[in-house]
């Protein structure tokens, strides 16, 4: 990533400080707004919402992290200068949905992790039961936020959101993608077929982030492509460096489990090649994501940096 001076609170910040602080307070403001509607009021057409299952969804959801799925939308959204409080309220819904496959990614009969963000998984903090239940709340809550007309956009795309999202978090994207992943441990795929289970269970919800914005927006088609193309580059981007991570890191730094890919024997580019060719790939994915922003100028400056960042991050 190039260097170049920002001004911040009267402190000369290189690129990466000022992206890390921009990318942190926009992590605050989307944490405000999930604790804002994850809370005991009960919405029109609800009878109650018990305490536990409350409580188990706010601790897979208020526990800290990047935020970067909704903060990938809310800059998308800015590029094209869309409503910022109904691109919150679409980045918040997204990151439900997130949240809900973390949570069901850790149970026993999935990844089986006891840690996330360096703290119990829902499953431990409560018990399985009840982690399926915040998670199946948790999706659909995030439809539930898009559809509700104090996301204030128009109802077509409203409804283009739901439908986007849907095909990114269901069989076709997301949840197809943990189901290959999980054949992958018994039969483990080619190289094409862990990019594709990679573009699916990772990718679709990233590439989907970015994508929403130019929805959200009511950008052309053609932006909404080249968006959603920037999106899948850097979501291939995201999962190499994660299985990168996973063989270089340590849990204190990653604040999860690391090197469960090898154990399990689970197949992933980096097993197959090595990290020197997996960083040559990041590096070469953060130039084609550059490459697709190019047509906005600088105000696409800090999803360039995204692209960097997701490459090059340590947890």
């Amino acid at each position: 990533m190039t260097l170049c001076g920002f001004a911040v609170n009267g402190r000369l910040m290189n690129s990466v400080e000022a992206f890390e602080t921009r990318l942190a307070q926009r992590a605050l403001v989307v944490e405000q707004e999930l604790d804002r509607l994850l809370d005991a009021k009960i919405q029109p057409g609800e009878i109650a919402r018990p305490a536990k299952l409350l409580s188990a969804m706010r601790h897979g959801v208020l526990n800290g992290g990047k935020r970067l799925r909704p903060f990938l939308l809310l800059e998308s959204a800015s590029l094209f200068g869309a409503n910022e409080q109904a691109a919150l309220r679409v980045g918040a819904a997204l990151e439900c949905v997130h949240c809900y496959s973390l949570i069901h990614d850790d149970l026993p009969a999935m990844d089986n992790d006891d840690l996330r963000r360096g703290q119990p998984t829902v499953h431990k903090a409560f018990d399985e039961a009840t982690a399926i239940l915040a998670g199946d709340s948790l999706l659909t809550f995030a439809f539930d936020i898009i559809a509700d007309e104090e996301t204030s956009l128009p109802a077509e795309r409203r409804a283009a959101l739901v439908l986007s999202l849907a095909r990114a978090a269901g069989a076709g994207g997301m949840a197809g993608g943990q189901a290959l992943d999980l054949e992958a441990a018994r039969n483990p795929p080619d190289e094409a077929g862990i990019i594709r289970l990679q573009a699916m269970k990772t990718g679709a919800l990233i590439r989907f982030a970015c994508e929403a914005g130019a929805i959200v927006s009511g950008a052309s088609a053609a932006d909404r492509e080249r968006l959603s193309e920037f999106g899948s580059a850097i979501g291939l981007a995201f999962q190499l460096a994660d299985d990168l991570l996973d063989v270089t890191s340590d849990p204190a730094t990653l604040g999860k489990a690391t090197g469960k890919d090898a154990a399990a024997g689970k197949a992933t580019l980096v097993a197959m090649h090595g990290p020197e060719w997996a960083r040559a790939q990041l590096s070469g994915l953060v130039s084609q994501a550059r490459e697709l922003l190019q047509p906005y100028g600088p105000a696409a400056a800090t999803l360039v940096s995204a692209a960097s960042f997701v490459a090059t991050r340590q947890r």
